[in-house]
Order: C-alpha cells, then structure tokens, then sequence
C-alpha cells in the first residue's frame, strides 16, 4: 500500500476515534450531572458513584485509544512527508533524464494533453512564435504544425518500422514513435534521423549505380543487340551488338542522343511502340533484310515507367532454314500431288493438318481450304461414325487398314481401301495419323468379274491372272512411293531431335557460362564476410552476398526447368539414412525461420530410403521456401512418418492457405497463388512446385498437397524406403573442428577464369591456407614444381581453355608424382554420366557456384582424409 493511500485510512481511523470520543464525553457529563443532582431524586448514591466510575474508566481506555491514534497520525504525516519529498526528487530526476534523452520527448494524459515535455521537443517550435505549454492537446499540436509549416513532407511508415516519418522545415527528418502508458495516457518521442535518411539516400545511389553496372555487364554479353530508350526519346542503356547490326557510326552514340535520329543515320528501320500501334494488324516485331543479306528481327517492347527497349536479333540462319523448310514443303506437295492415292495427316484433336490435291478435289474442297477442319466435318457424322472406331485403333498406337464404301462428289459409290498409320513420338504416344485412301472400286469389279469369269469361263485365266498381276505391280509401286514418304517423314523427325539436342547443349554452354562470373563473385563476397569490418559495412557485403544468392537460386531454376523439360537429368538412386539429409535441411532453414519470426520445428528418422539425395533435397527445400514465403505468423512442422514401404516426409505451416479449385494450377509453370487483396511481395517465378512435379516423376515418388484457406497446407513426398549396404569402419571419418585442418594447409588452385582464381585465393588465405593458382598445367608448373612440391590438396576446374579437363590435367600431376593427393573437381556440369566418371576415379564433386560454408566443410573433410 502507497503513503497516500496509508494517510487516508489514518485520517479516516481519527475521524472516527474522535466520534466515538465526543459521544462518551457527552455520556460522561450526562452522569456527571445526573450524581450531582442526585440529592432531589431517591437513587442509590453509592451505585450511583460505582457507575460513575466504570464511566470514568470508559472514558480514559478511549482517550488512550485517541491518543494512539493521534501518535499513529504525527507518524503516517512524518510518513507523508517523506513521500512527497522522495515524490518531487523522483519527478525532478525524471524531468532530468527527460532533458537527458536527445530525442524530443512529450507525456500526454488519457484526454491527449500535454503532462510534461523536455527542451528538444520545445526547441522544434523555435522561431514560430508559438509557446507550448502543459494542457495543449495532441490534435492542436497538429494543427499548429501545419498552419506554421513547420512540417514540410510526411510518409505513413518507414520500411519494417511502422513508425511516421516527417521533414521539418529545418530541413531535418524525425520519426515519430509512440506508446500508450498503463493509465491510458501516451508517450512520444521524435527521434533525429537526418544522417541515417542521408545514409540510406547514399547507399540506394550506389545500389543502383551498382545494378547499372551489371545491366551493362550482362547486356554486353548478350547475343542479341539492346537499346533502351527513356520517356524522353533519348538511348540510355545500349550494348556493341546493337551498334554493330545497325550500322550507327560509334562516335556518334555521345554526340546524339536522341535514339529516333542516330537510328536513322544507321541501316535499320526505326520501330518504337508508338510506331508499332498505329499499324492496322498492331504488329510488335518486323524482319528487315539488309543490304549485305543478313536478316533481322527488330521487336520493341514498351516499359510501364514509359520508354521502351527494342531487341536486335540476327535471323540470317533461322531464315534461311525456314525458306529450306517451306522449300521442302513444297517438294513434298509437289510429290504427293502427283500420287493417284488420297494422302493426308489428322492430329490427334481430329482435325487435318495436311492433305495433297488428290484429297482435296475427292472432297470438293478449295485447295488448302482442309487444314484446322474437323474430320467428322469434311466427311459428315454418318460417314464419321463408320470410321471412327479405326482412328481410335491408329490413335492407340496400331497400324489400321480397312475398306469402306463412300459416295463421291456425283453421288457414285465407290470402294475406298484406307489405311491409318499413327505418328509416335519420342515416348510413344500417338500425336496424329497418317492417311492414305486408295479408290479399288475398279479392283474390286474385276476381282468380282474374275470369280465369275472363273465360274463359267476358264479359258479366261490367263488374261485375269495378267490383269491381276498389273494391279499388283500397280500396287507396289505405290508402296514404294509409301515407303519413300515415311523414310522423308523419318528424315524430318531426325533434324526435329537434332534441333532438340542443340537446344540441350545451348542450356549446358549457357548454364556453365553465366555461372562462371557468379561464381567468383561469391567467392569474393564470402572471403569478405570473413573478415572484422564495421557494421553498416558488414551489413553491405551481406546484402550483396544475398543479391547474389537469389540470382544464383534464379538461374539455378531456369536452367533446371529448363535441363528438365529437355529430359537430360538423370537420377542417382541409391539407399541412405534419411536423418542426415533432413537434419542439414532443418538447420538451413531454421536461421531463415528465425529471420522471419517464425518457429520451425522438426521431426527426425532414422530410416534409410531408395532416391537420389540431391534431387530429393530439391523437392525439400521447395516446400519449405514456399512454406516460409506464405506464412506471416505461427509455426511451420518438418518431419516424416512411415507408411508400410515407404517414408512420407512432410512440411506443415499455418500460412494463408490454397483454395481447393487451385491446388492443381500450383505446380503449372509461372503460376503463383496471391493472398486476398495480392498483399504478399514475392520475388519468386512461380517455378518451384513446377519443378518439384517433374523431379518426382522422374524419381518415381508421389507428392501430395492438402490445404485449408487461412488456416495453413500441408505438402508431402512419398519415398520408398530401402537397405544400407554395409560399410567398414575405417570408411569414417571422423568430426574435427573445421579450421583444426586448414591452418597452413597448401592447396594448388587451377582454373581458367582468373577471377575465380582471386576469389578463391582470397577466401581460402583468410583461412589460413598457403594457396597457389594456376590457369593451366603449364602456368602451375612455372610457379611451383609439379613433381615434388609440396601439396596437401588439388582443387581444379573440369572446364579449361583448349578443349582440355581436369580429369586430365590431374591424371598427368599424379604420373609425375609419387604421392596420392585428394582431389577436388569443380564444375558447372551436371550430367550424370561426369558425376559417375568423378566418382570412380575417387575424386570429391563440387558444382558451381561454390558457396563458401560448403567448401571449408569440403577441404577440412578431404585433409582430414589424408591426415
């Protein structure tokens, strides 16, 4: 109990006391009085005086009683004082740490006015003329604000604060952070925030001069010419490849920037969104020819911020083989034309894609009018009926030939011997049907004139028999033409998996060539997280160090959607233990959790299951990055459980949910299912449960999602479980700290890109390593003596300059040297046939980009190997 609220009830105790007393007191003198007259009455003046007595005692026990009270009193208002005393300190201690605190600082009441206020908050209003004193409301602070100007801008909330942010008329920024007190009333304080505003101004212009540099960067290593125009007209970004297939003098980039007036002293057209519009079929591309022969394609797209980029691509060879094309189109018309049989193609969707003049004229129809037309629309719905269970025995996959009656243009009827022929492709599946009708209306009545000719005349053999025997010569002759076409058909499905398997090897060039530059720049960036270094620095290189991490997981994904469409990913199935691999995925994402305010809790096994680890990781990490990206608050659940064979792993979160009707469209490409209102920012393709879908089904596993709106999903993968092969105990290794190995261990470094050599030098001396490098064996043997320097570890790139490889390379090393060294082989190749290759020779595998954590746990395992 406070000294206040002790006062009251002391005061309250008195006040009764002395009512109590007052009564007695007039009791007392009552019976005073009553004795003393007691001589005109006939009492008793003994009982009197014994009651005068008991009255008297009465009477001191409660002035005792007051007197007690009294001095309970002096106390509680000596008590009282001492109060107020500690009570002014204490408020004249908290009006100095008010004065103390830089910030401007004021205390409203419950009704939002002004209790108390230091200098710095007083000091905003200086020069307005304006006094603020205690009593002065919030919503007149306001008013007083804005009519005096004394705020100049102001923004609801600073990114991840929450808290208002204005400019004074001084030119300074204060952020505004409130909170209510227990009573109800409010504390505000306005923090000075100009350096950290004119910080955050500088680091987002060296952002985005550091993106500019890297927009040129990659537009100079595109194939493809790039121009970017502004809102003004004016050409801001552009690469060589666009000086060089548009003729424009270089020297006049600098001089003229206006991009309509330097593309008109070139050889190309101008073409610009505007352009593109007022044309009637609002085109977005054209193909100019220039003088020298080459083809272009000129395509402009316009920005939403206003401008537009046009894109210059050399179609010289792509035309070229689209005329070769339509040139053997037309060879192929012209063949077909002129064979006295109905040949034509229907797709699977029943609808013809080809027929020759001979089809065309049988039918009645236009030439070329046939293709995109329904069957049952050519021939009619009773004709349609009649042939329709055959197509659907060519459309299985079985070669059909049958005859049929049909009525011609003059309503004749004739026979018609038609055979279907299905179109497989690489999977065998039926994607059309080859049609080829022959009219033996002829063969037939004379097949019919035969038997009778047999019946009464069998002098007539002979000449039958010749007759029948030029039918079949006609016959084969038409075969042969049939064979001819399907060996020409054959020759087209050949050059369409030619085309295939260049596409395969573009993504391989283009997947090793853009990861090479990334790759150095994360060894860059992680040999500069090592080192002690300030912390908006240190908050920098951890910025640049995850920018790049999400290019890296962005081409990652485009170049395995991509590898994965091309059916070039093969999958090494074998048994592992299972806890290992979830425990590694749990401790990745547990710190990513953490970052998010969020509980990640995970459930382990010690089962061994049949898949490929890397490719199921894949699958893993997918769903919990979805799990984390949809999920503001709450936990999210990572573990598995056994089903009879199989292990079912799962991930649960408490997320916004998927609507039942979309559970289907989130494993489409590019699709991505937004929260109500599409509040949720996402940086993402809409690739991932894409490439989850065709990952399990090339592994063979079945993944399975349940979700309810608002409440959360759940998303499993059902592996098959397996049996460990046994291993000896001298194939463990045993755990030492990381750094234990690396400490003065001396690494020989080849590579072709001198950059990543830097970076990895760099990264792997803060270690404490003694590293060389080398571009080549020959400039590793100018620096060291391949024979017998010393070395502990090998780590060379599988790509190098001439055609040459690591494994080479590193087969040459060992037959000069004694001595067996571990080898590390880096590469961006993923094909698993190299990874096998690698494996056999006992050499450790890294794929590019080399991601720092990774590769210290790789190099301290290998010396821990060989020590």
């Amino acid at each position: 109990m406070s000294a206040p609220e002790q006062l009251l009830e002391l005061q309250a105790r008195i006040a009764e006391l002395e009512r109590d007393n007052a009564k007695l007191r007039s009791i007392n003198g009552a019976l005073i009085e009553r004795v003393e007259s007691g001589g005109g009455h006939r009492a008793d003046p003994y009982g009197a005086f014994e009651h005068s007595v008991v009255l008297a005692e009465q009477v001191r026990e409660r002035t005792e009683a007051l007197n007690s009270a009294l001095l309970q009193l002096k106390r509680s208002n000596r008590a009282l004082t001492r109060a107020s005393e500690e009570a002014e300190m204490s408020q004249q201690r908290l009006i100095d740490a008010i004065e103390s605190i830089s910030d401007g600082f004021v205390l409203f009441d419950r009704d939002r006015r002004i209790l108390l206020s230091n200098s710095h908050f007083r000091a905003f209003w200086k020069g307005t003329g304006i006094r603020i004193e205690d009593g002065t409301t919030i919503s007149d602070l306001k008013r007083l604000a804005h009519e005096h100007g004394l705020i100049v801008e102001e923004s609801g909330s600073r990114a991840g604060s929450g808290s208002p942010v204005m400019k004074l008329a001084n030119g300074h920024w204060m952020q505004v952070n409130e909170k209510v007190t227990r009573d109800g009333g409010l504390v505000v304080l306005y923090t000075d925030i100009t350096e950290l505003k004119a910080f955050e101004e500088a680091k987002r212009e060296r952002a985005l001069a550091q993106k500019s540099r890297l927009l040129q960067s990659l537009v100079e290593h595109l194939s493809q010419g790039v121009a970017l125009v502004n809102g003004q007209g004016e050409l801001e970004v552009w690469n060589h490849r666009f000086i060089e297939l548009s003729g424009i003098d270089p020297a006049q980039v600098p001089q003229q920037r206006l991009f309509n007036a330097l593309v008109a002293g070139g050889d190309v057209t101008v073409l610009a969104p505007i352009t593109a519009l007022q044309c009637s079929d609002g085109v977005q591309a054209l193909e100019q020819t220039l003088a020298d022969g080459r083809v272009l394609e000129i395509r402009t797209h316009p920005m939403p911020t206003g401008g537009y980029v046009n894109t210059y691509t050399d179609i010289t060879e792509r035309h070229r083989y689209a005329e070769t094309l339509r040139e053997s189109e037309q060879w192929i018309r012209l063949i077909t034309d002129h064979v006295p049989a109905l040949i034509g193609y229907v797709g699977e969707d029943l609808r013809y894609q080809f027929s020759n003049k001979v089809y065309d004229e049988w039918y009645g129809w236009p030439r070329g009018e046939l293709n995109g037309r329904l069957i049952s629309e050519v021939q009619g719905e009773a004709q349609f009926r009649k042939i329709r269970p055959y197509m659907e025995r060519a459309l299985a996959g079985e070669s059909v030939t049958f005859e049929i009656d049909e009525k011609n243009l003059q309503g004749e009827t004739r026979c018609m011997l038609k055979s279907y022929v299905p179109n497989l492709d690489s999977s065998g599946r039926a994607v059309g049907i080859f049609v080829m009708i022959r009219d033996i209306t002829e063969r037939r009545r004379t097949a019919h004139a035969l038997e009778q000719a047999y019946q009464h005349l069998e002098h007539r053999v002979d000449e039958r028999t010749a007759e029948l025997t030029a039918l079949n010569d006609k016959l084969r002759q038409e075969i042969h033409e049939r064979v001819a076409i399907e060996a020409r058909l054959r020759e087209a499905k050949k050059e369409a998996e030619q085309a295939n398997l260049s596409k395969t090897k573009f993504l391989a060039a283009v997947s090793h060539d853009l990861l090479q530059p990334l790759n150095a720049a994360r060894l860059f960036t992680g040999a500069l997280q090592e080192q002690d270094m300030a912390d908006p620095v240190s908050r920098l290189v951890g910025s640049v160090s995850n920018s790049l991490a999400d290019v890296e997981s962005l081409l990652s994904t485009l170049v395995d959607i991509s590898k994965l469409d091309a059916g070039v990913i093969t999958p090494d199935i074998n048994a592992f233990c299972v806890r290992d691999l979830l425990q590694n995925i749990a401790n990745e994402y547990s710190q990513v959790a953490r970052k998010e305010n969020l509980q990640l809790r995970f459930v382990s096994s010690d089962a061994v299951i049949r898949s490929d680890s890397q490719l199921l990781a894949r699958i893993l990490r997918n769903f919990l990055s979805n799990a984390l990206r949809y999920t503001e608050t709450g936990r999210i659940l990572f573990g598995c459980r056994r089903r009879r064979d199989s292990l079912l792993i799962e991930v649960w979160d408490t997320g916004i949910g998927i609507a039942e009707e979309k559970l289907t469209e989130i494993f489409l490409e590019f699709k991505r299912i937004l929260p109500p209102g599409g509040g949720h920012h996402d940086k993402g393709l809409g690739l991932g449960l894409a490439i989850v879908d065709k990952i399990s089904r090339i592994l063979g596993h079945q993944v399975a999602v349940t979700s309810v709106p608002g409440r959360g999903s759940v998303f499993s993968v059902e592996v098959p479980l397996g049996t460990l092969e046994p291993r000896s105990e001298s194939a463990q290794v045993s755990r030492e700290p990381a750094q234990a190995w690396l400490d003065n261990a001396r690494l020989w470094v080849v590579d072709n890109d001198q950059a990543i050599c830097d970076g990895m030098a760099t990264l792997m001396q803060g270690w404490g390593c003694e590293v060389v490098t080398a571009l080549s064996l020959a400039d590793l043997q100018l620096k060291v003596s391949v024979v017998d320097g010393l070395v502990d570890l090998l780590i060379v790139d599988y790509h190098l300059d001439n055609d040459d490889n690591g494994i080479d390379l590193v087969a040459e090393i060992k037959r000069q040297r004694s001595d067996e060294l571990p080898v590390l082989m880096v590469t961006a190749n993923y094909s698993h046939e190299l990874k096998q290759q690698i494996r056999d020779l006992g050499y450790l595998l890294m794929h590019k980009p080399v991601r720092p954590m990774k590769l210290k746990t790789t190099l301290n395992h290998l010396l821990n190997t060989r020590g």
